[in-house]
């Protein structure tokens, strides 16, 4: 009965019922109603149809408004070494003659293929190939001013077709970065999946080195996530040596196990320094290697030495790198010994405070001289091959009163330089806004993201 009286209600009032579930339980019958909603039906509302007339102009007046617009074309490329100025404008997709002949006299213009490879070239030209304007970027001429700002030469094609060149200074602009990855087979390999440029990939190893030793410590599966500076030449992205942009913080986890830091600059004292999150000091006063991130060659341990072949205890780490390869205090002090020493060819040997020493050998070049001060991170030489060395690396020998000690274990036990108690409430300011970021990067795949 109370089915029939449900399908009878329905008949007679098919909008009252928006959806209906009828069960049969036991011989009883329990209906559930929808009630629709008390707003009129759209259906039954009046219509009115709007007309309004559009001026289309004819066929012919369209096709002249297409001849009179003029189309162009923008294309990207990096200088190469073996660039010639056809084989550029090759891959520019351009051919101008007249373009060309001014790139190879004008003495502006000629600077274009001059010098170091890798200028960032950006050229517009019309559609049949013909130059308007062509723009290159690279590092500024002063060594003082690579750090901060770049050369933009420019080259225009003028009312009357003839050419013009211009070369200016310009500032280096920072933009901020996110970016994340895991580790699948090396930290490089990592970052270059994520986009992230060498030089920070290399201030991050710096950054955690104290904590993990990524020679031998990095796992499969280990992730990381990062906030770093990106330096632009008129918005984009730059990656030249001596321009890289800093790491404001990051969080690496390594078997499990999270490490975090974040750049703080002290702002009575205007020094900056890494801390993790809870204010402990990420500088040691040494740093873990005198070399940015490499590979060890061989440790301190015993080893069979390549020249005198025979099993010796090695009394160093080496560190294999091409000649020339900077190399760096790992802590403050001063220059005791600075030239050519038996076996160690060009050597620089440091003294530190607490009777400590530190010894730099088979360098190619030498940048300190005996008595000068140095400070953490400063460039004492470049890598070589002098002395007894088969090959180009960096021998470096820690010593304590004389006795040699392992170089990584002295840097992870040194002592750390702490966070002034004035500069705390600041410092939390900055972690707080710092965790955003990483939160941000952590939920993105391997990849990098722009952030303002």
């Amino acid at each position: 009965m109370a089915l029939a009286r449900a399908e009878a209600f329905a008949a007679r009032h098919p909008r009252a019922l928006t959806g209906g579930v009828v069960t049969l339980l036991s011989g009883f019958a329990i209906t559930a109603f929808g009630i629709a909603p008390l707003a009129p039906n759209a259906a039954d509302l009046p219509q009115r149809t709007l007309t309004e007339q559009i001026q289309i102009d004819d066929l012919d007046a369209q096709l002249s408004a297409l001849a009179s617009h003029s189309i162009a074309l923008s294309r990207n490329e990096l200088t190469r070494s073996s660039d010639t100025v056809e084989s550029l404008f090759k891959r520019l997709g351009a051919f101008d003659p007249e373009a060309a002949q001014f790139l190879r006299k004008d003495p502006l213009a000629k600077r274009l293929l001059q010098g170091r490879a890798g200028k960032m070239v950006q050229l517009t030209a019309d559609a049949s190939g013909t130059v308007q304007t062509l723009v290159a970027r690279f590092p500024a001429d002063s060594s003082d001013q690579q750090s901060t700002h770049f050369s933009r030469l420019s080259i225009s094609r003028g009312a009357d077709g003839q050419f013009s060149a211009k070369l200016e200074t310009a500032p280096l602009q920072a933009q901020i970065r996110l970016g994340s990855g895991t580790i699948q087979s090396s930290l490089f390999a990592a970052t270059d999946e994520a986009r992230i440029p060498d030089a920070i990939a290399t201030q991050m190893a710096d950054m955690f080195s104290g904590e993990i030793d990524f020679h031998r410590e990095l796992r499969k599966g280990d992730r990381f996530s990062i906030v770093y500076e990106s330096l632009t030449a008129d918005g984009e992205p730059i990656n030249w040596n001596g321009a890289a942009g800093r790491v404001i913080a990051g969080e690496f986890v390594n078997n499990g196990r999270s490490h975090t830091a974040v750049w703080f600059k002290d702002s009575a004292t205007g020094k900056g320094n890494f801390y993790a999150f809870d204010g402990q000091s990420k500088r040691r006063a040494f740093l873990a290697s005198p070399m940015e991130f490499s590979r060890v060659t061989s440790g301190f341990a015993m080893r069979f030495h390549p020249i005198h072949q025979t099993w010796r205890r090695h009394l160093g780490v080496d560190y294999g790198a091409p000649t020339g390869t900077p190399v760096r205090t790992v802590g403050d002090g001063q220059v005791e010994f600075a030239g050519w020493q038996n076996g160690f060819g060009n050597v620089v040997h440091i003294r530190h405070s607490g009777d400590r020493t530190t010894v730099y050998a088979h360098l190619s070049r030498i940048d300190v001289k005996k008595g000068q001060r140095v400070e953490q991170g400063q460039r004492v030489g470049a890598v070589g091959a002098t002395g007894w060395a088969t090959g180009p690396h960096l021998h470096f020998e820690f010593r304590v009163k004389g006795s040699h000690q392992d170089p990584r274990i002295i840097a992870r036990a040194s002592e750390a330089v702490t966070l002034p108690n004035y500069a705390r409430n600041q410092f939390q300011q900055t972690v707080a806004s710092v965790k955003t970021q990483l939160s941000v990067a952590q939920s993105m795949e391997s990849g990098v993201l722009g952030a303002d």
